[in-house]
């Protein structure tokens, strides 16, 4: 068993779509750690603002396969594979670590997430998991939220139902 850390965004219709995502997580892991949800401006794109997530599941599955069952969760929620990517959202979900491993390869599947240098994810990530280690810098994610730019900044709490 290993815990995974997951980043979770939505800009389209994301109350809904991020409590169904949760939902489904519990469904399938059982207990979830989850952060509060915070309103985030788009990152790389003119878009509607995001809410993002942070969540810590255990599971027995391989990264590819978790990394396989979030892309189907995804999907059922109306993701578009299609389009930019940089663009709007129905629902995104990443992996972001994986214990303490390191992978890269073939696909989306990297850990650690590069996303991670950024405010909508290493703020709730930070929240939930203050001493997770990233496998590469060998740092506490509350320090490297206490470092970045966008420390200090206030985020709108969304509520979810």
């Amino acid at each position: 068993m290993e815990r995974a850390y997951l980043s979770l965004g939505s800009n389209q219709d994301p109350v809904a779509n991020l409590s169904s995502a949760l939902a489904a997580l519990r469904e399938r892991f059982g207990e979830v750690l989850v952060s509060a949800a915070y309103r985030f401006p788009a990152v790389g794109f003119d878009g509607a603002d995001f809410v993002n997530l942070a969540a810590v599941v255990t599971t027995d599955l391989a990264p590819a396969a978790l990394n396989d069952w979030l892309h189907a969760l995804e999907d059922r929620h109306g993701r578009r594979r299609d389009v930019p990517r940089f663009s709007d959202r129905s629902l995104d979900i990443d992996i972001v670590l994986y214990g303490e491993q390191v992978l890269s390869g073939s696909g989306n599947l990297q850990v650690p997430r590069d996303e991670l240098r950024h405010a909508f994810v290493l703020r709730p990530l930070a929240e939930i998991a203050p001493d997770a280690r990233h496998p590469l810098a060998g740092r506490r994610l509350a320090d490297l939220w206490r470092e970045h730019s966008d420390y200090g900044r206030h985020y709108d709490r969304v509520a979810l139902s």
